[in-house]
């Protein structure tokens, strides 16, 4: 019986391309709970046919399976993601969409924690480098325990119903 524990793997990027694989990779990850905090999620490509698969893929994987985003602006989503706001409307009881409150929106980093082992991270969101962790046990319960403080100073942002006139 093999019980070894996979030892942790960096990999920097520096590029969108990169960028994009190291997300991938990241879904690629068994997981449950996928946590995402970005500014706007512009970089990662939620209108993207393969994008919403790997996601819809990970929702389909089991029914506990959950992914929590905060943005501090919708905009993109709600105008540019149809894809996504689909993905939303098919697992609105697994995806929760929140928008920071105004005090933590000067925050300009993003990233991606799955479960409390696996990452990626850009330092700036507006640049595409940074790096991704995978069996990173100290590193991911950090960006874990910093994603329930965003989340904490967050409120819902989208929902997967259109309310108004």
């Amino acid at each position: 019986m093999n019980d070894e524990i996979p030892k942790p793997d960096y990999l920097l990027f520096a590029s969108e391309a990169d960028f994009q694989l190291a997300v991938d990779r990241l879904l690629e990850q068994p997981g449950r709970e996928l946590r995402i905090f970005d500014p706007d999620a512009a970089a990662l490509r939620l209108n993207s046919p393969a994008r919403i698969a790997q996601l819809e893929a990970f929702l389909r994987g089991s029914r506990t399976r959950r992914v929590q985003l905060v943005v501090h602006h919708t905009e993109h989503l709600t105008n540019r993601c149809p894809r996504m706001m689909n993905l939303l409307k098919l697992f609105n009881h697994a995806i929760q969409i929140n928008r920071t409150h105004e005090e933590i929106r000067s925050l300009q980093d993003a990233f991606m924690v799955l479960d409390a082992g696996h990452y990626v991270r850009r330092p700036l969101a507006g640049h595409f480098r940074g790096g991704i962790g995978l069996h990173d046990e100290n590193e991911a319960q950090a960006m874990r325990s910093r994603f329930q403080e965003i989340w904490s100073a967050s409120f819902p942002g989208v929902s997967s119903t259109t309310v108004g006139l």
